[in-house]
């Protein structure tokens, strides 16, 4: 069993020229990608998948859609979300590299390395990572604000000086 919220695999060697799929996220399964995604609501969840061969590996391509509450940053109320979100992964079967003990690993952030993969690609797992990535870490209801709640002023180191100067301190020579 997957610790994912959301899991349906498939084996690479069941791929063949083409693979699609539809999938559909059902009420308990929603209701674990709520609880994982902090949402208060989600009320629909689907994606479509297309999985090809490509180069030396595979591409993964599809969309995401789904009906979400997400919880205003400000106000705490409730911020309804559609998403709908294409997405495009490149991925490569898991080859062992012999390593000696020194040896680094050179990691270029501006390269589109495709994910490793290790006999199964779970379909379900990136069309999730693809949901919270679209998700808006941020939430905030159109019009809302951060107003500064009135209470004591912090106390300045400067306050000090302010009590010295004299209080008709206010013309010059």
């Amino acid at each position: 069993m997957s610790d994912l919220p959301w899991s349906e695999t498939i084996r690479l060697n069941e791929i063949g020229n083409c693979l699609e799929r539809r999938l559909e996220a059902d009420a308990a399964t929603r209701g674990r990608v709520m609880k994982a995604l902090d949402l208060q609501g989600l009320d629909a969840l689907s994606a479509e998948v297309s999985l090809k061969p490509s180069g030396r590996g595979w591409m993964l391509s599809g969309r995401v859609r789904a009906e979400a509450v997400q919880t205003c940053g400000l106000t705490l109320e409730p911020l309804p979300v559609t998403i709908d979100a294409p997405f495009e992964i490149g991925l490569v079967e898991a080859v062992e590299h012999p390593r000696g003990p020194a040896e680094e690993i050179d990691i270029s952030l501006e390269e589109d390395t495709p994910d490793e993969v290790e006999g199964v690609v779970d379909l379900a797992a990136y069309a999730l990572e693809q949901l919270a990535l679209s998700l808006d870490p941020f939430p905030r209801k159109p019009g809302a604000e951060f107003a500064q709640p009135d209470g004591p002023r912090e106390s300045s180191p400067f306050d000090v000086l302010n009590r010295l100067k004299p209080k008709d301190a206010g013309g010059g020579t």
